[in-house]
């Protein structure tokens, strides 16, 4: 039971990479090769997050087919407890006021996408 539970949190956790770091590269081509302005990006970023967060925990809760909202929940606060780690060790600055608010509405698009993904697996049985 916690080791499906655990594998469906390694699943979020990939898809969510995933999809940032494709998502990172089309951002990088872009901002190369057009005319595309650097203050839109910050909220293309928040957005691409959001639903990349969304996705992963979706595919979560899916797999784990119980608790949604844990199972969300985790694989945004992993993400969160990820990208803390990575600023925080890397270049010695924790989060900022704004980052916490974003690091907080991308746990809650994961926590929905879990409920969401456990609905749907549910409703495919």
């Amino acid at each position: 039971m916690r080791n499906q539970q655990f594998v469906a949190l390694l699943y979020g956790w990939i898809v969510v990479l995933g999809l940032i770091l494709v998502s990172g590269m089309a951002i990088a081509l872009l901002l190369r090769f057009s005319s595309f302005s650097e203050p839109a990006v910050d909220w293309v970023t928040l957005v691409i997050g959001l639903i990349s967060l969304f996705i992963g925990g979706a595919v979560a809760g899916a797999k784990g087919r119980k608790k949604g909202w844990i199972i969300g929940a985790f694989t945004g606060l992993g993400f969160t407890v990820f990208t803390f780690l990575v600023q925080y060790l890397g270049y010695h600055v924790g989060f900022s006021l704004q980052q916490t608010v974003y690091h907080l509405f991308y746990i809650l698009a994961a926590l929905f996408g879990g409920v969401i993904g456990v609905n749907i697996a549910s409703n495919h049985e």
